[in-house]
């Protein structure tokens, strides 16, 4: 598990490195015609419009430039949150709360007490997202990687609350958030290469069957992995082991997290795999090298030639191996056990997951790659265009 924090929290490293010595101004959110607001939410280790390195290094759009800019200047309202890039799914969706809604973040009172953390955190009162929150309208929620489980429990929350929040907590002094009731703000949800269903890049390495030294894994993909394992992943606070986002990130975890999360039916869902292996020798997959960037490769031949039974007693087979470097494909797919149903234009319903054809790159791909470039700028318009369009329930 060790390993993959590593390798993410490498990614901040490396865009540090790449945008060594620039300089600009704070990004501004964009301002749009659309009806509708997009929200992006990013991954492990990643960043936002709060965070000094988006203003050199935006992660929406990375080496093509800011993509939120981008989509405003083609009418869209896009903004960039910035959530704790380790933490858990509950942690940041209480951060995301807080940045929309200009307020202070609440953990809540029963859950920053049972993980060991204080109650509030930053406080975005003069800065939200989301100047006018409380007029209404409708948002759109787009996650990459555990972004996905970040706005699909936001979701949740928004829409339900927290019973365990509400049992805990005087009505005067309960957040909003918990409260729930406010589902009908939310138009669309668009999860983009996110180990909806947990990663066997976590859970093959509590496994005492797997031996990685029986995969076979060029010198140089070594040295890479190598290079950008020096990171920590981020100082531990004093949270409780289930609080962190690696936690989240084991299938058994993310299954359980799954089933306490709804989809709506009044709501429409998209699903974006990506896929950067192909398949190997003896039934493995491996990297496709210039798909898939160095730091990535190593953990991809271990996916890509591991199989087993988790804990709860899932069976990852076969078709658990091909992965974009740090995800399994098919954990990229609608939620286990949700209603779903391949991508089709013409028959686009909400309450139903669209899963959305493969999209052939890595992890890093989806959002305009690191050193590999990706324009992905028409990919978004086009995604955004769709979404537009759909008729508001």
């Amino acid at each position: 598990m060790h390993h993959l924090k590593r390798a993410l929290a490498a990614l901040l490293c490396l865009a540090v490195i790449l945008c060594a010595g620039c300089s600009a101004p704070r990004p501004q959110d964009t301002e749009g015609t659309s009806e509708l607001q997009y929200i992006f939410v990013h991954g492990l280790s990643g960043w936002g419009r709060y965070d000094k390195i988006y203003r050199v290094a935006p992660y929406w759009g990375t080496r093509n430039g800011d993509l939120m800019k981008y989509l405003g200047a083609e009418g869209y309202r896009c903004h960039a949150a910035s959530v704790d890039p380790i933490g858990s799914a509950w942690d940041r969706a209480c951060e995301l709360y807080a940045q929309l809604t200009g307020s202070v973040v609440d953990y809540g009172a029963e859950h920053s007490a049972r993980c060991s953390h204080e109650r509030f955190g930053a406080d975005y009162t003069n800065d939200p997202l989301i100047p006018d929150w409380n007029a209404g309208g409708k948002i759109v929620l787009l996650g990459h990687s555990f972004g996905g489980a970040t706005i699909r429990l936001f979701a949740e929350i928004l829409a339900n609350g927290s019973a365990a929040e509400q049992a805990a907590t005087d009505a005067a002094d309960l957040s909003p958030f918990f409260q729930g009731g406010q589902g009908d703000r939310l138009h669309a949800l668009v999860t983009l290469a996110a180990p909806t269903n947990g990663t066997t890049a976590y859970d093959l390495w509590d496994d005492p069957s797997f031996d990685p030294e029986r995969v076979k894994v060029p010198k140089s993909e070594m040295l890479m992995g190598k290079l950008f394992s020096g990171g920590s992943g981020g100082d531990r606070d004093g949270r409780i082991e289930d609080d962190y986002a690696a936690y989240d990130m084991h299938i058994d975890n993310a299954l359980a997290l799954n089933a306490t999360i709804e989809t709506r039916p009044d709501v429409y869902y998209f699903a974006v795999p990506c896929s950067a292996s192909y398949p190997g020798r003896n039934g493995t997959q491996v990297p496709k090298t210039t798909w898939m960037e160095g730091m990535f490769r190593k953990t991809s031949r271990y996916m890509g030639a591991y199989s087993g039974i988790t804990a709860g007693g899932v069976v990852i087979d076969d078709s658990w191996k091909e992965n974009d470097g740090l995800v399994n494909t098919i954990s990229s797919y609608a939620p286990i056990g949700a209603p779903a149903q391949a991508y089709d234009p013409n028959n686009i319903q909400p309450g139903v997951w669209n899963e959305m054809p493969v999209f052939q790159g890595d992890l890093m791909s989806i959002i305009g790659g690191m050193t590999i470039k990706k324009d992905v700028r028409p990919y978004y318009l086009n995604l955004l265009q769709m979404i537009d369009a759909l008729p508001q329930t």
